[in-house]
């Protein structure tokens, strides 16, 4: 397939997938409650963090860590003292464990209550390399400052460990991209959308291979950012708006199969 063509092929898959209606079936449903912008930036963190596995799933278990929050995130992080949080019901996903979630809940109040909350600490990491990597890898620093048990540490991505980081990378691209075709939150301004990084999962991954934007095996941070760039030759200042066109491809049309 020559360039033009899957431009125009990619552009026709994102017009198709980069809908209100995708909503309904995913993650991104549980921040499109609220409208404080405290409130979807919470709840789409901890959507994003559990975004592996079956979509049904995901979003039940989101859920129920919203309810734990009393369907008011921030007011019930800030009004909580760290001690209380050891009584929230038992709320997780998988290998994610109440353990994980109530160390979740410490470090989103210390984040918001002596760190100016996720943006700023996500904006201040980018800064200092403008790169989103250098703002995950500041993050993470950040999240673990508290005392915590190892285990945890797994379901923050680690950049120097090369990894893709999906889930962050999703969660930053709900945050920062705006195309205002109601899915993608844009509420962060600090971030240009052009340096955000594809959300790379094994669906994206393959599908990407499949049309030979992709070249490496491994799902990793350097074929996060090959990948990326490779996007970049159809739209550079919106890279990752393709994220929807290969994630319904390769999840609602089984475009590999189809092959």
């Amino acid at each position: 397939m020559k360039i033009n063509e899957l431009k125009e092929f990619l552009d026709e898959k994102y017009d198709l997938y980069n809908r209100p209606e995708f909503i309904e079936t995913d993650p991104i449903q549980i921040p499109h409650r609220f409208t404080r912008k405290e409130d979807i930036e919470i709840s789409a963190f901890l959507a994003s963090t559990i975004a592996w596995g079956k979509r049904s799933m995901i979003i039940k278990n989101a859920e129920r860590m919203m309810a734990a929050m009393q369907h008011q995130p921030y007011d019930f992080i800030i009004n909580s003292d760290y001690k209380d949080f050891e009584t929230v019901e038992n709320s997780g996903h998988r290998t994610f464990k109440p353990v994980d979630f109530k160390y979740f809940l410490k470090s989103l109040k210390n984040i918001y209550t002596n760190r100016g909350g996720l943006e700023n600490i996500f904006c201040e990491g980018y800064e200092k390399n403008k790169s989103v990597f250098s703002g995950i890898s500041y993050f993470r620093e950040i999240f673990f400052e508290l005392p915590h048990e190892k285990r945890t540490e797994k379901h923050i991505a680690n950049i120097e460990k090369n990894s893709a980081a999906k889930r962050i990378n999703m969660f930053l691209m709900w945050m920062v991209r705006k195309d205002k075709r109601g899915v993608h939150f844009g509420i962060w301004n600090k971030i240009p959308v052009s340096d955000l990084i594809i959300p790379l999962d094994v669906h994206s991954g393959n599908t990407a291979r499949a049309l030979k934007l992709l070249t490496r095996k491994q799902n990793d941070k350097k074929s996060a950012a090959e990948l990326t760039e490779s996007l970049k030759q159809f739209d550079p200042a919106d890279p990752v708006k393709y994220d929807f066109a290969l994630f319904g491809l390769g999840v609602f049309e089984n475009f590999i199969r189809n092959l």
